[in-house]
């Protein structure tokens, strides 16, 4: 629980409590002098006399004595307490919410926790036999090697170096280990080892594509042929027509930014090999992974715990052409940096703000997210872990959401002294914390999609169909801005527009272009007798 910032002079009153059985056996007398204030001081011979002579008073005596030695000896001093930066006196609104409160809701509290029906589904990435006798050929060659050079966030990485190996396994090429590019908005110089589990990596694939850590010393004076026009959405076809020739007959090609190069809709065997890195190859590196099943572990030691993805970044109202509402100046700061650099926005430029907000191109806000979490019945006892960088507004910025939810927490909240400072300045590695911590959380949601979000959404469900909230912005907004509506029956009518949207199992064919990585179903899931033998 988090840590209020009281007055040091308030006096505190602590409970301790006491079995009814213990209380009904105790005599009226007995508890008179419990309550009575002793008339004048007693010395330590005449107290240890009186429990001597009165064994009532002495067993409940000793079974306090043992109730605060089962405490100190179970206290568990690795966990820390919480620190909450970002809330105001977060224990006394916990308290002042009432355990009679807590009861009445008690079923409505469960039922938030509750997993979606995964339909049987599970990973079944079942090769065809065409593609694992050409696995043979394909891991044995010793004459092509594909270099590529990945950009933008960790998650970004991420995405391109799926695509990389399918690209690979296309041409019949081995992979040279990815170079990731500096990030020029973090200065972030990490690369793929520090990042990812490279020996996990190469063994994993090494039935599909062969991964070597640098050109072999035949190729080291080749000058390798560059593409950097790739097209967008390009298909497995179209990547054999234009490199296979060329990497043939010069045996190295090296790409640059593979972002959304590759198509989404690839033969099945193809898509099998994107679930196949993104859930089972990519791994993170030891370092990282023990330091996010640690946070993960702190935040479940007192129960479930639900974790969010805040886009509330200043560069994100930039990119997507929205406005935090927070304050007139705040939004006149996003207006005048969007005029200043036009190339920045992303999102559609025709468009008006008020128009993208309707269209559910814009992420929530704090106090968006703390309405949508009330309705789908979070309790406001839910512990929640955030995700994402230092809102726009800093810590004020997300007061109506600790307002709510006091219990919020993210990896500076958690960690204990030092344990992040192996990855300060390096905004990958600290992505990846929070990739770990939500990814394992009870319910997970992302205040607007993202690369982050879309990752975790498609892990989530390989991993089982855990509950993941898909907020469903473009129909709720309307009844956000109407305030003339009770809030039973907004609650209700929020409810209703998310009971498909928890993280149920979805056909990734049910609409074109999906990532299978965000809906590995039907490719890499399947709910009938077919196992899963290259995991």
């Amino acid at each position: 629980m988090a840590v209020s910032k009281t007055n040091k002079k308030t006096k505190h009153q602590s409970y301790i409590s006491v079995p009814s059985q213990i209380i009904t056996s105790i005599s009226q007398s007995s508890l008179e002098s419990l309550l009575q204030s002793p008339k004048k001081k007693q010395s330590p011979t005449s107290k240890l006399r009186f429990l001597s002579k009165n064994p009532r008073f002495f067993f409940i005596f000793l079974i306090f004595l043992s109730g605060f030695l089962y405490m100190w000896l179970n206290f568990d001093p690795v966990t820390p307490f919480s620190r909450n930066p970002c809330s105001i006196s977060q224990e006394n609104a916990f308290i002042s919410s009432g355990l009679s409160s807590f009861h009445q809701n008690e079923s409505k509290i469960d039922g938030f926790w509750v997993q979606p029906d995964g339909m049987g589904y599970r990973p079944c990435l079942d090769f065809s036999e065409r593609y694992r006798t050409e696995s043979g050929v394909v891991v044995k060659d010793r004459t092509k090697y594909l270099l590529v050079v990945v950009s933008g966030g960790m998650n970004q990485q991420r995405n391109q170096i799926v695509d990389a190996v399918v690209i690979a396994r296309i041409l019949g090429a081995a992979l040279v280990v990815p170079i990731l590019q500096v990030n020029v908005i973090w200065g972030d110089e990490s690369e793929f080892a520090d990042i990812f589990d490279l020996e996990h990596f190469k063994n994993v694939l090494a039935n599909d594509v062969r991964i070597v850590s640098s050109l072999p010393s035949t190729h080291l004076m080749t000058r390798p042929v560059e593409e950097k026009r790739t097209p967008l959405h390009v298909s497995a076809d179209w990547i054999r027509s234009r490199y296979h020739r060329r990497l043939r007959r010069d045996g190295v090609l090296l790409l640059r930014g593979l972002d959304s190069r590759l198509s989404k809709d690839l033969p099945s065997d193809l898509q099998k090999l994107r679930c196949k890195v993104a859930f089972n190859a990519l791994r993170f590196a030891p370092h990282i992974s023990e330091l996010g099943n640690k946070l993960t572990e702190r935040m479940r030691n007192k129960g479930p715990y639900l974790a969010l993805h805040l886009r509330m970044e200043k560069d994100v109202w930039v990119r997507t052409g929205c406005l935090p509402g927070l304050t007139h100046d705040y939004d006149e700061m996003i207006n005048n940096e969007r005029k200043a650099r036009p190339e920045l926005l992303t999102s559609r430029s025709n468009m008006t703000y008020h128009d993208r907000k309707l269209a559910g191109l814009c992420p929530l806000n704090a106090l968006e997210v703390a309405r949508l979490l009330k309705a789908l019945g979070a309790p406001k006892s839910a512990r929640i872990y955030w995700a994402g960088g230092v809102p726009l507004g800093g810590k004020e910025a997300l007061l109506p959401l600790t307002r709510e939810f006091p219990h919020f927490y993210n990896k500076e909240d958690l960690a204990l002294p030092g344990e992040l400072e192996p990855f300060a300045k390096k905004a990958s590695l600290m992505a990846a914390i929070d990739y770990i911590v939500s990814e394992r959380s009870d319910v997970f949601m992302a205040s607007h999609g993202g690369n982050m979000g879309h990752a975790i959404q498609g892990h989530r469900a390989y991993g089982g169909h855990k509950k993941t909230i898909i907020p469903n912005k473009r129909q709720m907004l309307p009844y956000f801005m109407d305030s003339s509506i009770p809030e039973l029956e907004f609650n209700k009518i929020i409810m209703d527009l998310h009971r498909d949207s928890l993280g149920q199992p979805e056909l990734r064919t049910s609409k074109a272009g999906r990532d299978v990585t965000k809906y590995p179903i039907p490719e890499c899931m399947c709910n009938g007798t077919i196992t899963d033998s290259s995991i």
